[in-house]
């Protein structure tokens, strides 16, 4: 029997990978919808913020073994979600649509990301 690569084997970590999908998405629904006066004054580039933390959440709802069609659609309407329940949250600009994008272009990157992983690691070889 062929020895399994170290990423196959971290890939068939689904349980693992959909519970810190869940933590993930706590903790960004905790940070987005904390009080504007709460928030730390030197976090960088907020978008990059949004990027960062919606390529996250897709690429362990991904790792978890979701389709990734539905990963992404999964992660972007988490975004709207959260950006539409900030809108009353004082001292946040909640709907942002430049949000929305940064959060949406962070998941596409993940599930790219993770087509092209599975490509390789499911082909014959």
């Amino acid at each position: 029997m062929a020895e399994r690569c170290w990423l196959q084997n971290l890939h068939d970590r689904r349980r693992l990978w959909a519970g810190l999908a869940v933590l993930a998405a706590l903790v960004i629904a905790l940070g987005s919808l904390m009080p504007g006066s709460e928030m730390p004054s030197n976090l960088p580039w907020d978008k990059a913020n949004h990027f960062v933390g919606y390529a996250g959440l897709a690429g362990l709802i991904g790792l978890a073994g979701v389709r990734l069609p539905f990963t992404l659609l999964v992660a972007v309407l988490f975004g709207i979600a959260i950006e539409v329940a900030q809108i009353p949250v004082p001292g946040r600009s909640g709907g942002d649509w430049a949000d929305i994008l940064a959060n949406s272009l962070g998941a596409a990157f993940a599930v790219v990301l993770l087509f092209g992983l599975r490509r390789g690691l499911l082909r014959p070889g």
